[in-house]
């Protein structure tokens, strides 16, 4: 049973500056709700009520969302305006957030590495906030969960995209298992390549189930080019034990990790609410 969600949240947002200046990219708003809180509702619909979160500098925005605000709450209260807190307020009192402070930006296998005191020795769901994405019934954390209980291995969620962006995600490769479409035994896996290098078109997207044996191949990898320590490096190893398996998740995934995609996202949301 996953118990504990991971949200890597440390980085410094660039591609938004100069907005994510002051204001932490994860708590940019999709029409009234931070990207962060879509993430955790996510994990809460899939029975996950421990959400931990890796920060760093400029992000006490985070802990303040999360977190009950007394004096906004008497001020509104008897108005109507009382109930723009209700959904906040339900997931506050639903869930237990803990933090932790990534100390450099080394990457998402550090930022990972770095919520161990936070998910201890079992496995764990990460969500990166800035994938953003809608499913008409169980979502993608829940989704990938199903397939985690009956294997008992790694899962990733994966998309399939152009090949002209495949050096924008990981990349997969494996083979379909117990005769179904959507299940893959994965066999390798490459950080971004250039479609000339891209064996195919299945893109990780920022949903995970992790075992705890993460952490120690994490440890034990050696970083980059850019110093950086590269989840999927580790999920490597992970799939050459045979212990990784890859799940095309139903759902529309909205990448806003970009201005653009943000844009996107958020004129898909308000056509969906008919504003």
């Amino acid at each position: 049973m996953i118990k504990k969600c991971l949200f890597p949240a440390a980085g410094y947002g660039t591609r938004f500056l100069p907005a994510t200046k002051a204001v932490p990219k994860e708590m940019l708003p999709i029409l009234s709700k931070p990207l962060l809180q879509y993430g955790v509702e996510e994990a809460l619909s899939a029975d996950i009520n421990n959400m931990a979160i890796v920060t760093g500098r400029g992000k006490r925005a985070i802990e303040d969302h999360f977190d009950n605000a007394f004096e906004l709450e008497a001020q509104l209260s008897g108005t109507t305006k009382e109930d723009y807190l209700k959904e906040i307020k339900e997931i506050i009192s639903k869930s237990t957030f803990t933090y932790v402070r990534q100390k450099q930006m080394l990457g998402l296998g550090n930022a990972i590495l770095t919520g161990e005191p936070l998910i201890g020795d079992e496995p764990f769901a990460v969500l990166l906030a800035d994938d953003l994405c809608d499913c008409d019934n169980d979502g993608v954390l829940a989704q990938i969960i199903k397939i985690h209980n009956k294997y008992q291995c790694s899962v990733v969620a994966i998309e399939e995209v152009p090949m002209n962006k495949t050096n924008q995600y990981g990349i997969i490769s494996g083979n379909l298992i117990d005769n179904s479409n959507n299940t893959y035994l994965v066999t390798d896996m490459i950080e971004k390549p250039e479609e000339k290098d891209a064996s195919t078109n299945m893109a990780i997207i920022g949903r995970y189930i992790l075992t705890p044996d993460i952490f120690d191949i994490l440890r034990n990898i050696k970083p980059d080019k850019n110093g950086e320590i590269q989840i999927t490096n580790a999920l490597i190893i992970q799939a050459k034990q045979g212990k990784v398996l890859a799940y095309k998740f139903k759902g529309k995934h909205l990448d806003c990790g970009s201005v653009k995609g943000y844009l996107e996202a958020t004129n898909h949301f308000a056509n969906k609410l008919g504003i």
